[in-house]
């Protein structure tokens, strides 16, 4: 889609964390009401008719969107986190990263097999904690699962999108 109002708000911070990565700071567009407006209109006019009942929102900066477009669909959110941070029973899958391993948690409650779920996060790179909570939300056997991010880095020899099977509706607003 690549909306020019989202590419010219959309900042670029040469080597961070580390040198040689170019960070995409979705912040700039969050703070942004047109940005924010614009971001939650083209994601409601995809997955409208789609049957959407839950938005998998994932830690952090996947919680902003999610939540907007979730009253938008007149859905449920969920929260997916990090250990600790959920108060009731979870469930956990855990997967590995660039320089480790790491787990996510939803609670046990929070999706049924009656849910059509969207999973979102703001920026599909490796594509390791997106696929995590594929998984731990297939857990729940869910009537459909959706993904969707904000931004897809495919500029810097990223494929994410590999690891997703070709069944898989995988959208994205910006691709860069």
């Amino acid at each position: 889609m690549n909306n020019l109002t989202l590419m010219a708000n959309l900042r670029c911070i040469p080597d961070f964390p580390q040198k040689g990565i170019n960070f995409r700071d979705v912040t700039t567009l969050f703070k942004n009401p047109e940005c924010l407006r614009i971001m939650v209109d083209e994601l409601y006019e995809i997955y409208k008719d789609k049957g959407i009942t839950k938005i998998v929102g994932i830690e952090s900066r996947g919680f902003v969107i999610a939540s907007a477009l979730a009253v938008k669909l007149g859905a449920g959110i969920v929260l997916c986190r990090k250990p600790g941070k959920l108060p009731a029973e979870t469930v956990s899958e855990s997967y590995e990263k660039e320089y480790g391993s790491d787990t996510i948690e939803i609670h046990k409650d929070a999706i049924t097999s009656e849910d059509v779920v969207l999973l979102h996060d703001d920026l599909l790179a490796t594509g390791g904690t997106m696929k995590a909570a594929y998984n731990l939300v297939k857990k729940f056997n869910p009537k459909n699962i959706y993904v969707n991010f904000i931004i897809e880095i495919t500029d810097e020899g990223l494929h994410g999108r590999d690891l997703f099977n070709k069944e898989t509706e995988l959208t994205t607003l910006i691709t860069v």
